[in-house]
């Protein structure tokens, strides 16, 4: 399952890309998020078992559930943003440090944090910072490219505090299908209210535009599906090797977009990746 999420978020972080330059940002995930509920929607009118037993589930666990969803489109919303501004190779790594967050705030929580979670943490801040360096002034929209990485690390921080939330209060109780039902449910309903304020919000793209929306939704609701089915089983391992849909896309940059980076600018998404994992390994 971590495996699989790993390849669906890889390409799902690539064509996120394409589809905000395309329709936009606010747009692209109204799309994606309708289609995701949609789809989970029909799932659980087959499958009406999964609905039933989390009905049983106390009224504060779905509160915390809308919650967490809050936090996952927000940080779909900056993960567009980032994209948008800035090359997938660097954002996509950057995004994997959510780990870092979902650290911290189990650390806040009351859980002990070891020296090699700290020093992974350091790690992946020096990679931070080395991958945000622009050593050639004749690259252009530096500004943009600097925002892009804001983006990202706020997209970091939004991804690690919803699935520490839905990890410690609402997949036990839940279950994974309900729970992407309803962080399907709270975002369509969050991007319908802003999109209706954009022009032709809700004007349908056109048809290589939807098909590659279609795809990007399909493979972040398998991505998700994936990573909350092994979260059930193994937190620690489906997350590590989930963590690995950074490199994924920024390969897929390279190979497609033929994104290049300086050598700094490498060693920092190197770290970045290098701390990601081994923090989640020992999480």
């Amino acid at each position: 399952m971590g495996l699989l999420a790993a390849l669906l978020w890889g390409g799902t972080d690539f064509l996120v890309g394409l589809n905000v330059r395309a329709v936009g940002v606010k747009r692209a995930v109204f799309f994606s998020q309708s289609l995701g509920f949609t789809l989970m929607s029909l799932l659980l009118t087959i499958f009406p078992a999964f609905l039933l037993k989390a009905m049983a589930a106390p009224l504060e666990v779905w509160l915390m559930g809308v919650v967490a969803a809050a936090f996952t489109v927000s940080g779909a919303l900056a993960l567009g943003k980032a994209f948008a501004l800035g090359k997938a190779s660097i954002v996509a790594p950057l995004v994997t440090s959510y780990g870092v967050v979902t650290t911290l705030l189990s650390w806040a929580s009351g859980e002990q944090i070891s020296l090699l979670q700290l020093m992974c943490i350091l790690l992946c801040v020096i990679g931070v910072i080395l991958s945000s360096l622009h050593s050639d002034s004749k690259l252009p929209h530096s500004t943009a490219a600097g925002r892009s990485i804001f983006f990202a690390l706020l997209s970091a921080f939004l991804y690690g505090t919803s699935f520490w939330l839905q990890g410690r209060y609402t997949l036990p109780q839940l279950g994974p299908i309900s729970m992407l039902w309803l962080g399907y449910a709270v975002g369509s309903g969050v991007m319908l209210l802003m999109v209706l304020k954009v022009a032709d919000g809700l004007k349908i793209p056109p048809l290589k535009n939807c098909g590659l929306l279609a795809s990007t939704s399909l493979m972040n609701l398998g991505a998700f599906f994936a990573f909350s089915w092994g979260a059930m089983s193994s937190v620690s391992v489906v997350t590590v090797i989930s963590t690995l849909s950074g490199g994924i896309a920024a390969v897929l940059g390279y190979v497609f977009f033929k994104e290049r980076l300086t050598a700094v600018q490498v060693t920092g998404v190197v770290l970045v990746l290098l701390g990601a994992l081994v923090l989640h390994l020992k999480t």
